[in-house]
């Protein structure tokens, strides 16, 4: 059976990236920011368009989401296309001292060109830009080293764009979560919808459960995966067999353990115990794929 089309393009968002397509012209650095499980998937396809001669730091949140062999994998991987990816874990505060100072030198070299211009220096414009639900403002937090912006385990928190000022001569815009407005690439939409990075309205929760388990089999030969198929078949008291190939039959077994029959109630859980770590530090995109 096709997986159902994933579509999700919420008004606000529209309305934020039209002014931010005007905004963006003003900033002096962009700092990017993806999702360790999917680096690829929460890569927007018009940011190299749009922030064209901008600093750009590339940040990886939930690093601790993943193997310390995927994010040394990961590392050489971006290195060896001309970027140097900033590793955290904005929840705990892990990496954001490495951010600040990669910060804080684009602001060094950012006064340098204004001086050698003619121009005075000022505070420099930085603009956090990314996929709903990635953790940019659990990461201007941790930058500003206060609460200054909600944060929450959702898509679609942050609504409208709000300018920060920081103590170190940055002045951080807060942005929401921007995506393409057609998501046509259905296998990073479905990365997407595994991760919680954007709304449940956007697809439907069984295709998308039963779609995550193709994916772990398939990827549990890799190791940089990091996949346990022991650890899955303790957790739901299934034996790994020709029943985990078949998602629907999987789907079946689980319920029948787990949640009464009631099998859209087990495609959720599944889908929550790989998002909240109870399946693993999982990455579900390894460099050798790209």
């Amino acid at each position: 059976m096709k997986i159902p089309k994933i579509q999700w393009y919420p008004g606000h968002i529209a309305k934020a990236e039209k002014k931010l397509r005007e905004t963006i012209k003003r900033v002096d650095l962009v700092i990017e920011v993806r999702d360790a499980r999917i680096p690829i998937s929460t890569s927007h396809l018009h940011l190299d368009k749009w922030i064209k001669d901008k600093k750009h730091l590339l940040v990886i949140n939930r690093a601790d989401m993943i193997s310390d062999s995927a994010i040394y994998k990961w590392t050489k991987w971006f290195k060896e296309r001309n970027t140097t990816p900033f590793w955290c874990d904005a929840k705990k505060g892990i990496g954001i001292k490495e951010i600040c100072k990669a910060a804080s030198k684009s602001r060094l070299s950012i006064d340098i060109r204004r001086e050698s211009r003619g121009m005075k220096t000022r505070s420099i414009r930085a603009l956090t830009l990314g996929f709903p639900n990635v953790g940019k403002s659990a990461l201007i937090n941790r930058i500003a080293r206060k609460k200054v912006v909600v944060s929450a385990r959702k898509a679609g928190v942050t609504r409208s764009l709000k300018w920060i000022r920081l103590n170190n001569g940055i002045d951080l815009l807060d942005a929401p979560g921007i995506i393409p407005p057609d998501l046509d690439n259905q296998k990073s939409a479905l990365n997407l919808a595994i991760c919680d990075d954007i709304g449940e309205a956007a697809y439907d929760l069984d295709s998308v459960a039963k779609e995550f388990l193709k994916i772990i089999f398939k990827l549990h030969t890799n190791p940089i995966s990091n996949v346990s198929l022991k650890q899955i078949s303790k957790r739901y008291s299934i034996d790994i067999d020709q029943s985990f190939k078949d998602p629907d039959q999987w789907i079946k077994l689980a319920s029948d353990i787990h949640t009464s029959g009631n099998q859209r109630r087990m495609a959720h859980r599944l889908l929550e115990d790989f998002r909240t770590q109870m399946l693993g530090k999982i990455c579900l995109e390894v460099p050798s794929e790209f």
